[in-house]
């Protein structure tokens, strides 16, 4: 069985702040790291590689220091990492990303499942797993938080609702993208360290992919983020400390001003 994961490197998001010049995210001095939906996909495409036996191959789309989440999940466990790496990439929206992720999995061949973490923590989009299932014409699902049953003909899970969850059983090859719920990631063992040190990290460029140069970067972008700004605080805020009763009894004297 050969498993994609698609991972994306972010900023860290306690350190993400706002440039006031530019009103753009402020990435200089920001430490970058896997985005946390990603690590569960990976932890997920590793147990059912230990399951089924097969192959993990881990894709991001990124600059080239992007490469060191690839390594990183060699460390744990995946077997192959591709870096999808160029300035014409740069701009893209997730119509265009999801279209530059699709022409590289068609590039790297036959595949049974891919998995994407529900969305990415810079973004909150939730649209480039379904996206490149489009693409890729594969039947998906969302916000998958257990794998029940995997054979090399299909894969039966559980997708969270808001009243409990559903039980679906997909075709494959399909894409699904998880949430925190599925798993608990692994920690990188002292030998996954170091094959991650010694692997081979393949990069394609979008020559490499057969990318028409309108669908990708700002040119391929139906959207583009004008500006991006913190909001304003409005009114009073008041932060009540001490026991519950207590906390409650600060709030019925500061509500009695209002009546």
């Amino acid at each position: 069985m050969h498993i994609i994961v698609c991972v994306k490197q972010v900023p860290d998001a306690k350190d993400v702040r706002l440039d006031p010049v530019t009103n753009t995210l402020a990435r200089e001095g920001v430490d970058s790291i896997m985005n946390p939906y990603d690590r569960h996909a990976l932890e997920e495409a590793v147990a059912i590689k230990e399951q089924q036996g097969g192959t993990v191959t881990v894709i991001t789309m990124g600059p080239p220091q992007a490469e060191a989440v690839l390594r990183e999940a060699i460390a744990c466990g995946a077997d192959d990492g591709v870096l999808i790496s160029d300035r014409a990439f740069a701009g893209a929206d997730t119509w265009a990303t999801s279209y530059t992720l699709a022409n590289a999995v068609k590039t790297l061949g036959a595949f049974d499942l891919i998995l994407c973490g529900k969305q990415a923590i810079d973004g909150d989009t939730a649209q480039v797993g379904p996206g490149l299932a489009y693409r890729l014409q594969v039947p998906f699902a969302t916000c998958i938080q257990k794998t029940r049953k995997v054979s090399s003909a299909s894969i039966e899970v559980e997708r969270m609702m808001d009243d409990g969850f559903d039980v679906l059983r997909l075709p494959l090859p399909a894409l699904m993208t998880v949430v925190k719920d599925i798993n608990e990631p692994r920690v990188a063992s002292l030998k996954g360290k170091m094959k991650a040190k010694k692997a081979e990290i393949r990069k394609f460029s979008a020559a490499d992919i057969g990318a028409d140069p309108q669908c990708i970067g700002l040119a391929g972008s139906p959207t583009q983020v004008v500006r991006v700004f913190s909001p304003e605080a409005r009114g009073d805020r008041k932060i009540f400390s001490g026991s519950v009763e207590e906390q409650v009894d600060q709030l019925v004297e500061c509500l009695k001003a209002y009546l």
